[in-house]
């Protein structure tokens, strides 16, 4: 066990500055913006306009103060740990468990953890396959596929996206619009909410172009991109006691407060009090936890997280519920609300926050991503780079953006059936493929997604490689996006993430193995 350790503390700084998403001053200004748009025209729940007013006309104390929890990068049994250390004994206003947004990219990412994550309720979005910045076609379209195949997430619920790095460009944009996501939670809010020029919008769509990040993204803003019904969630920042010059947006916990050189966990408790206090004072925009967990899990070996900032973190949330009508959320429920707000008063009965588990006999043996379920049915891909356990059989070679859905290899197990289209994901059996639930309460039906060579319509099922068309396409049935093999070349400083994310997949993978 010694080389883990030694790779470890010899590679964490790289680690660190990859998942970098800091900023370090405003990255727009209203003249940068150039934004205009009619709100008698631009109308809930298919168009937003961008604003710092509550959406549907609602006063500020009729609002509740969203929470928006995320992680980004692999899911692994270390990364759910610590989320769990914050989201797991805490409720919302309404008695049910808050859900939080899991940012995957695949690489080193232990599948059958990101079935069992999903099917608990919270929300997988797409991270690109393998962390790259302002991402081609393939590495965004390919996380959809792989994350379908091998992970049985509906297509149609995989909505979301961020850049790595918050490194995004206006055809970013466009091809997250051509492939049917819903959102793209990468631009930044970078001006306090109580400064007149402030860039705190609610979410809102790109029917008038970006209001975000304009002195960033050439070619964004003044109109661009325009995107009818493509939503933008800004990444909302705290701000330290220097105020515009002190923002701190992800993992703000790791950043010196107050242009000081050290890390100071009661001065990052302060200013985020303070943040969160102007929001909930004023329109109530949502605040964000947006998190790297790495950075604060305490079963991951060589990395110290001080047990001093995760209880601050606590200590923030703990402070931030004492405060009224304050939810923990993800980026789905938010948006679900903000398309159809209510007054705080009717949140009980708001569908999309409302407690939700499979109703699955727990005596099943079925391989459906609850975990008493599935206990020993898990298949075990024995990959050099970086093993995982699925409920969807192995694929025959490591998922790629070249091949993102590999045939599986059936030498020494018989193909298993992936998710279909009409049955959700508790309720399917892969091994015997059949859907063991008739009634209305798993009625499902998934959406195919033009992510396929040449836009091709792809939907979900089969056994690998053969993605199936849907029925109003007389397209191609899936193909690596590229028709060539993997090259044996990777881009200056990925050597290391994959030295490191190979210890690590093989650690988080113990996670898992109790099951088996």
């Amino acid at each position: 066990m010694m080389l883990p350790f030694v790779l470890l503390s010899t590679l964490l700084p790289l680690l660190v500055v990859a998942q970098d998403g800091s900023i370090s001053g405003p990255t727009s200004s209203s003249q940068a913006a150039g934004y205009s748009c009619d709100p008698n025209k631009c109308k809930l729940p298919t168009c937003n306009c961008a604003s710092t007013s509550p959406p549907g006309g609602l006063k500020p104390s009729d609002v509740p103060q969203f929470i928006v929890f995320t992680a980004d990068d692999a899911i692994q049994s270390y990364t759910l740990d610590a989320v769990n250390q914050f989201l797991a004994q805490r409720k919302n206003p309404n008695g049910c468990p808050p859900k939080m947004t899991y940012f995957t990219s695949l690489s080193f990412t232990n599948y059958t953890l990101v079935t069992d994550w999903y099917v608990a309720g919270n929300e997988i979005a797409d991270h690109t396959m393998t962390h790259v910045g302002t991402p081609p076609a393939d590495e965004i379209n390919g996380n959809l596929i792989a994350l379908n195949a091998l992970a049985g997430i509906p297509l149609s619920d995989i909505k979301g996206f961020r850049a790595p790095f918050l490194n995004y460009s206006v055809d970013t944009l466009k091809l997250l619009a051509q492939s049917a996501f819903t959102y793209d939670s990468s631009a930044a809010a970078s001006i306090p909410v109580d400064d007149p020029d402030t860039d705190a919008f609610w979410p809102y769509t790109l029917d008038n172009g970006m209001a975000n990040d304009c002195l960033e993204v050439p070619g964004s803003c003044k109109g661009e991109p325009k995107l009818p019904g493509f939503w933008e969630i800004p990444m909302y920042a705290f701000f330290d006691n220097r105020g515009v010059a002190g923002p701190h947006l992800m993992d703000p916990w790791l950043d010196a407060a107050n242009g000081q050189s050290t890390v100071d966990d009661a001065a990052t408790l302060d200013y985020m009090k303070k943040t969160f206090t102007a929001h909930y004072n004023g329109n109530r925009q949502p605040i964000g936890l947006y998190t790297h967990p790495i950075h604060l899990s305490l079963t991951y070996p060589g990395v110290n997280a001080p047990k001093s900032t995760i209880a601050m973190i606590n200590n923030f949330l703990d402070w931030a519920q004492e405060q009224q009508n304050v939810w923990i959320v993800s980026n789905e429920q938010l948006l679900e609300w903000v398309k159809n707000p209510v007054p705080v008063s009717q949140l009980n009965d708001f569908v999309p926050l409302k407690c939700s588990s499979p109703n699955v006999d727990a005596s099943m043996k079925i391989c459906n991503g609850v975990p008493q379920n599935e206990n020993g049915l898990l298949s075990h891909c024995a990959f050099s780079d970086f093993p995982f356990y699925t409920c969807y059989g192995c694929p025959s070679e490591q998922p790629s953006p070249a091949n993102p859905n590999p045939p599986q290899a059936t030498s020494s197990a018989p193909a298993r059936h992936r998710l279909p289209t009409n049955c959700s994901t508790p309720f399917w059996d892969p091994i015997d493929g059949k859907c063991v639930c008739n009634s209305d309460s798993c009625k499902f039906t998934d959406l195919s997604r033009p992510i396929g060579p040449n836009g091709a319509n792809l939907t979900g099922g089969g056994t690998g490689s053969d993605f199936n068309p849907s029925a109003a396409d007389a397209g191609p049935s899936y193909v690596p996006f590229n028709g060539a093999a993997v090259s044996s070349r990777l881009p200056q400083g990925v050597w290391s993430a994959v030295l490191l994310g190979s210890v690590g997949a093989v650690l988080g993978a113990l996670g898992v193995i109790s099951r088996l």
